[in-house]
């Protein structure tokens, strides 16, 4: 009888790391080993320039690392070509950041459409998957509304719709709730919540320990080094 196979992490670093070269070289990320499993929810604290965000650009592929093997659900993607990481990057991760990112002269609907590009040339298809994320995140009352007219909660609602759209297996966040009151802010981690209940990955990049305190994992860094890692259910 053979042995159940086990699916690898999303996210497996191996001795990864980020050096900007000049005269004196920065060390953004020192070597480091990091597995994130399908259906985590973590966390990643820290001061400014900490290396947080080389952290998320690393995972989600929009930089490369000087060092080590970063394994994508299974997948090496650490030399694959641009043109490849590109493609899967837009396939299988969603972002969601602080500023938004949308486009002020199209509707949500079109905003959450045109991160389909990469996916289907199916103007009419990218439509109606637009609709149903928006329709996912609440704002089925908005699908024409343009992002000026919108409040900072709805805007962050449609950024999620977009990061979602695409039905990927990781959403990476970049201080989500950053430009939110306390009352969206919650509202904001209750919909990623739902969706990590959903099974989806999720990762937060955040300074809020009350954003902090809803994952089941926290990742403490500082000087690009990883210095803690807490399973909140084992604490629990």
């Amino acid at each position: 009888m053979s042995e159940p196979t086990t699916a690898p992490p999303v996210i497996r670093l191996r001795g990864v790391a980020r050096t900007y070269p000049g005269a004196v070289a920065v060390h953004a990320l020192h070597p480091t080993d990091l597995d994130i499993e399908r259906g985590d929810f973590v966390a990643v604290v820290g001061p400014s320039g900490s290396g947080k965000s080389t952290l998320l650009n690393l995972i989600g592929m929009l930089d490369r690392p000087s060092a080590g093997r970063y394994e994508f659900s299974g997948t090496d993607v650490s030399a694959i070509r641009e043109s490849e990481r590109t493609a899967l990057r837009g396939r299988r991760v969603g972002f969601v950041f602080q500023s938004f990112h949308l486009l002020a002269h199209r509707t949500a609907t079109e905003n959450v459409a045109l991160a389909q590009l990469y996916v289907t040339t199916d103007r009419g298809a990218r439509n109606d998957h637009a609709v149903r994320a928006l329709r996912t995140v609440g704002l089925d009352h908005r699908l024409d509304a343009l992002p000026p007219t919108m409040s900072g909660g709805e805007r962050q609602r449609v950024a999620i719709a977009r990061a979602l759209v695409n039905r990927p297996e990781l959403i990476l966040c970049d201080e989500p709730t950053g430009n939110l009151d306390s009352a969206t802010s919650a509202h904001v981690m209750n919909l990623l919540e739902e969706l990590h209940a959903a099974g989806l990955t999720v990762v937060v990049i955040t300074h809020d320990p009350a954003v902090a305190e809803r994952a089941r994992r926290v990742l403490t860094i500082r000087d690009g080094r990883i210095l803690t890692d807490t399973d909140r259910r084992e604490a629990a």
